[in-house]
């Protein structure tokens, strides 16, 4: 193969945890060409000094209604050798296919693994997949064409416009560079399954503003207003919402990276805060907690345990009681974020090495 195509996850979370195989191939010799194929909203994820050259990037734009398909005419342009399918719908090997692109390497889900001429089939056991964590599947999947990352680690960069317009908007929130601040990520695109509710978020904001002094900006995406506005409205303390503010992924990233603490519910934010080492409390509900065992090092996930219909990984609960969020106290999601908060000032706190000068221990990010 000369020309190859990687096409990218569709989630924010999914497309992070893709970025140490990204980088991989792109410098990857046996490769005269390679392009990333990405949809174009989440393009601004990759965005940086250490990110893919533009040329690199191929987007997808939006298919309008009984309208071509712009992914397939992509691919057909691109005329490539192989495409590396780090998405696991069915969508994305079957463009590939009809495209004629002659090597097709991706995991076999979602019933495509006829489509795939290299294809990992994840394991099972009594009839059912086991869950094994996302970087794990995507790593093994790009070692179908003998890509190898060198770590598991999500890499992210942050332009200097970026950072700049993210200065601003914390200015405009009366915070100055530096200062402590917990952002609230409340939403996700999955759907209602992954929602803890606002009163919950609103409680744990308000906790840890008792206990830590800091104040709380609440974000989301476009079309996640409504909750930015619940959760704020349900806290007692002044958490600032930014539903009025500039909203895109390439504000987000270092808006989580300024951030000293990330409250999330199980979606993509979490994976930006471990590309930028910022501790992370992560409220999981339908999900299998092995889909996402990696890059825990600044993460606490918090969970029910004790239910028999959970994990589920519905959209929307079948069983209409939600108990999996539902029943979750804040007070359990506040005493994690504390535990994380107290590892990080282990992490910092000098030590005398054996010259008597100051060092700081465990490696952390000095905060």
């Amino acid at each position: 193969m000369k020309r190859l195509l990687v096409r990218a996850p569709n989630w924010v979370g999914d497309l992070v945890m893709a970025t140490p195989v990204l980088r991989a191939a792109l410098v990857d010799p046996r490769f005269e060409d390679v392009r990333i194929v990405v949809r174009r909203h989440l393009a601004p994820l990759l965005d940086g000094p250490e990110g893919p050259e533009p040329g690199r990037l191929l987007m997808i734009e939006r298919r309008a209604r009984g309208g071509p398909d712009p992914e397939l005419a992509l691919l057909r342009a691109a005329r490539a050798d192989g495409a590396l399918l780090l998405s696991n719908s069915f969508g994305s090997a079957l463009r590939a296919f009809r495209a004629g692109i002659a090597a097709r390497a991706g995991a076999a889900l979602s019933r495509r693994g006829f489509l795939l001429t290299h294809k990992l089939v994840p394991p099972t056991l009594d009839g059912r997949r086991v869950p094994i964590p996302t970087a794990h599947l995507l790593r093994d999947v790009a070692g179908l064409f003998g890509i190898r990352p060198r770590a598991l680690a999500p890499e992210l960069s942050v332009t200097n416009d970026a950072r700049r317009r993210t200065n601003e908007l914390l200015a405009r929130q009366g915070l100055a560079p530096g200062d402590p601040f917990v952002l609230c990520a409340p939403s996700a695109a999955f759907g209602a399954a992954k929602l803890w509710p606002p009163e919950a978020f609103a409680r744990a904001l308000d906790l840890l503003h008792e206990t830590l002094g800091w104040p709380a900006l609440v974000t989301g995406g476009p079309g996640e207003e409504p909750a930015l506005r619940a959760v704020v409205g349900a806290c007692r303390h002044p958490a600032r919402s930014l539903e009025d503010e500039e909203r895109d992924l390439s504000l987000l990233k270092p808006l989580v990276a300024a951030s000293r603490l990330l409250v999330v519910g199980d979606s993509g934010p979490r994976w930006i805060a471990a590309a930028f080492g910022v501790p992370c409390v992560s409220v999981m509900g339908p999900n299998f907690p092995a889909l996402t065992a990696s890059s825990l090092e600044r993460c606490i996930v918090v969970r029910r345990d004790d239910l028999e219909c959970a994990p589920c990984l519905e959209r929307v609960c079948p069983l209409g009681h939600h108990r999996c969020l539902t029943g979750l106290e804040p007070e359990r999601v506040v005493a994690a974020a504390l535990r994380l908060l107290e590892a990080e000032r282990d992490r910092t706190r000098p030590t005398a090495d054996s010259a008597g000068s100051a060092t700081l221990a465990g490696g952390g990010v000095g905060r």
